[in-house]
């Protein structure tokens, strides 16, 4: 592959929940939707029909790799339209698809570089679990013996925990995202660009473009030639700038949209 490669988080940056539609304008003008996810037989995670035929389209001109925090089995629920990615990130970067299957070489490589650069996963979890006070926390969970995450009520989070908490992992070579309803710790060498490069190698992509909307998704965007963050998001939201990266001033569903327009046009032009 000598053409461009094109790496894309998916929630909140292709695709949407319907509580992340932002669909706030009047209702005769709202985009006809594609429903490309469903859990226990409902309908969870959309894009507009617009971007699905724009991606269809990208997926036969460039490499494209979606690049996940989900988990194997959560990204397997998500049905985009196009050709199926020969290459796709898992687990913020823990598990490498090929073809749909996890590369076993690629899980011992990273596995090893987190045993080298981070504290334990189990002290993380302990600690999460000291400070997840129940009157908030729906749930916890470790996503595939490799990352931990916290479901809240966002609004009642108490002042300074999050910076608290991210202070604490620091420290420990850990780093915290908040998206959504969700609060990761992750360590710090499990991250997509180190996926993203592995990809980069094997398939000898030339340009590469990117997008993402939160701050696990960051150094994502700067390990691309060019990248693209919505008008929502952590890297929104803390004005987050890196050169070579484009703010984007649409939101929700619409700025899926627009990413998606944005690869198509930058892989079509080199």
């Amino acid at each position: 592959m000598s053409g461009a490669l094109v790496a894309s988080d998916l929630d909140r940056t292709l695709i949407y929940s319907e509580r992340a539609l932002a669909l706030d304008g009047p209702d005769r003008a709202a985009p006809r939707l594609l429903c490309v996810e469903v859990l226990d037989g409902r309908p969870l995670s959309y894009l507009t029909e617009r971007a699905a035929a724009l991606l269809t389209e990208l997926g036969r001109a460039a490499g494209f790799v979606p690049a996940t925090t989900r988990t194997v089995e959560q990204y397997r629920r998500v049905n985009l339209p196009g050709p199926q990615p020969t290459y796709a990130i898992c687990a913020n970067g823990g598990q490498l698809l090929v073809h749909g299957e996890p590369d076993p070489d690629w899980r011992r490589e990273i596995t090893a570089r987190i045993a080298a650069g981070a504290a334990p996963t189990e002290e993380v979890v302990r600690q999460l679990a000291l400070r997840a006070d129940p009157e908030w926390t729906r749930k916890r969970r470790v996503a595939d013996e490799l990352f931990a995450y916290l479901v809240v009520e966002r609004d009642r989070l108490p002042d300074g925990w999050l910076a608290e908490l991210t202070g604490w992992c620091a420290e420990r070579g850990w780093r915290v995202s908040l998206q959504g309803r969700k609060v990761y710790a992750v360590p710090q060498p499990l991250c997509k660009s180190a996926a993203l490069a592995e990809v980069v190698h094997r398939s000898g992509a030339g340009t590469v473009l990117a997008a993402g909307d939160s701050l696990l998704d960051a150094d994502l965007l700067l390990a691309a030639d060019a990248a693209w963050h919505p008008g929502h998001g952590e890297l929104a939201d803390c004005g987050w700038t890196a050169p070579g990266v484009t703010a984007l001033a649409e939101v929700g569903v619409a700025a899926g949209e627009e990413i998606v327009r944005r690869f198509h046009a930058a892989a079509a032009a080199g």
